[in-house]
């Protein structure tokens, strides 16, 4: 499974760009694994929304993930779906999806984390690292647990909640496959952001190879 160190997740709330511009601008800036997430749209919109970002990441050469509706991952072709603690159990959604998709499930602790490895996730969504605006996710987990959940899962986990430029460093250090933005990008200048992020990575890929 294709798995980018750095994953960008759609906020409507965050940005005046649609929903397709913010994606084309992450995707042209270097970004390859793009999570669609619509807390506030109806279903069909959603559906349809979701064809247009399809068409988009495959331009892009990317993966498309929908967070939530499995009917819609599935309908729009995506090349997976994430899901809440509260959505489909993720025995129900590979019935759905099928063997070759990718799912992927939010967790908040160290027993949620195990359960979703055992239960077949493909990767798990860890967080809220830090204090997050963007959802309520409850209270920031902070680094250290990081460390502890990547002893304890084979699986990729992907750091989320609160991540920036400042704070990104802390949370490479503990190993986690990968990281999941979406203020930190969407706020402020967004090609200069992605380019600083970009930049970190590199160097930090450096560093470890030295």
């Amino acid at each position: 499974m294709y798995l980018g160190r750095l994953c960008f997740i759609t906020d409507p709330l965050l940005s005046d760009l649609s929903f397709e511009d913010m994606t084309r601008k992450v995707l042209k800036g270097g970004f390859r694994w793009i999570q669609y997430r619509d807390k506030f749209r109806t279903r069909r919109e959603i559906y349809e929304e979701a064809l247009r970002l399809r068409k988009l990441t495959k331009d892009f050469n990317g993966v498309f993930i929908v967070n939530d509706y499995v009917d819609i991952a599935f309908c729009t072709n995506a090349d997976g779906v994430h899901l809440g603690q509260n959505d489909l159990p993720i025995k129900e959604a590979r019935k759905i999806m099928g063997k070759k998709k990718i799912i992927g499930i939010s967790t908040h602790n160290l027993e949620q984390a195990i359960n979703a490895e055992k239960e077949g996730a493909d990767y798990i969504g860890f967080g809220p690292v830090f204090k997050t605006t963007t959802k309520d996710a409850g209270e920031p987990k902070g680094t250290e647990i990081l460390k502890d959940v990547k002893k304890r899962v084979k699986i990729p986990v992907v750091a989320i909640g609160g991540i920036n430029l400042e704070n990104i460093m802390s949370v490479l250090t503990t190993g986690v496959d990968a990281i999941a933005i979406a203020s930190a990008i969407l706020k402020g200048d967004i090609d200069r952001n992605i380019k600083e992020f970009l930049e970190i990575l590199l160097n930090y890929g450096k560093q470890k190879r030295a």
